[in-house]
């Protein structure tokens, strides 16, 4: 006997098809634009879309001079978008992100001056620059999507970003992230070096004038929230679930997978924020593809982003020069594929 719910699911996949197939165009539109003014880095767009899809926030690592703030920018003008770039100093103070209350003489009342952390895209410049109370402010800002300013309460704009920079190559005077404040970011993208190619039209593009580009708005924000809806209509089938759950359960108890040869290296696992997001940005990820229907490549292409930051390393890792997304990409390898 036919199961009646089959038949039904099939139509409904074809039809968020359609949906998908004619937001794709918009999508390549915006990629186009955006490639306009910045070259290569596509790996980097794609996982800001992604980002920006799961109403998640990002976390970059990367030497100075990669266009991290010139992508998010560019991003923002695509989308006729608000944009703040927030540089994170040792003297930072909250308010000077949230916003604080001024007393004014002639009415003799407090106002609200909002901070930069009221916009859409927000560029949180080497975050682990700031100390504590800095990071812990623009942080509850990302989780809570509202800024409390005296007693009052303020919603942030939707959809709403952060993307957050972090510098590889200097460690002095920083205030480095704890575990609980990274597993706020739905990924973490190491932003690579262009090729030699790449490298050749960025020189060309800044010194020739003729080349100058202006980026031109391509997608209003209301569009994102329709895209986010379609988003969450994916489907993910019981077995693919199954399967994120082993790959997140491998990384807090690797001998319960084979995985014994690991587990020196972990000191603990991700937690079921990773769980989330990773389903979530398998989603987007099919979306991009073009598919009403995650399948496991697209949960391996968004596992070492999501996950790599939400491991802690043990010592013997640090002695071996093990790194988390080593250990990630061995989950993947041995965990069964559905």
């Amino acid at each position: 006997m036919v199961n009646p719910i089959e038949p039904q699911r099939t139509e409904q996949l074809r039809q968020l098809t359609e949906k998908i197939a004619l937001e794709q165009q918009i999508i390549s539109l915006l990629k186009k634009e955006i490639s306009r003014t910045i070259i290569g880095q596509t790996e980097l767009i794609d996982k800001i879309i992604v980002a920006l899809l799961c109403n998640g926030h990002l976390l970059l690592e990367g030497a100075p001079g990669l266009a991290k703030t010139k992508t998010i920018k560019t991003v923002a003008d695509c989308l006729s978008a608000s944009f703040s770039r927030i540089q994170f100093t040792p003297d930072l103070l909250p308010a000077d992100l949230t916003g604080t209350q001024l007393f004014q003489q002639k009415s003799e009342k407090f106002m609200v001056k909002k901070g930069p952390i009221f916009a859409s895209f927000v560029l949180a410049d080497e975050i682990n620059r700031a100390p504590a109370k800095v990071q812990s402010a623009l942080l509850e800002a990302m989780q809570e999507r509202q800024v409390t300013i005296g007693e009052e309460c303020f919603p942030l704009p939707a959809p709403f970003l952060v993307m957050a920079t972090q510098n590889p190559l200097e460690h002095e005077g920083t205030y480095p992230l704890p575990e609980a404040q990274l597993d706020r970011f739905m990924m973490k993208v190491n932003v690579e070096y262009p090729s030699n190619e790449e490298e050749l039209s960025i020189i060309r593009q800044f010194t020739q004038p003729s080349n100058a580009t202006k980026t031109e708005p391509v997608l209003k924000m209301e569009e994102i929230s329709g895209m986010q809806k379609l988003v969450n209509e994916i489907y993910m089938d019981e077995k693919i679930e199954r399967y994120i759950i082993a790959i997140v359960h491998a990384t807090r108890n690797p001998t319960h997978y084979k995985l014994s040869d690991i587990a020196p290296f972990i000191s603990f696992g991700a937690s079921p924020r990773g769980s989330i997001n990773l389903a979530l940005t398998s989603k987007a990820y099919a979306f991009l593809q073009g598919r009403a229907f995650v399948v496991p490549e697209d949960v391996q292409k968004m596992a070492i982003d999501v996950l790599k930051h939400r491991i802690g390393l043990s010592y013997e890792a640090e002695i071996a020069n093990k790194k988390s997304e080593h250990i990630v990409q061995q989950i993947l390898s041995r965990i069964e594929v559905p």
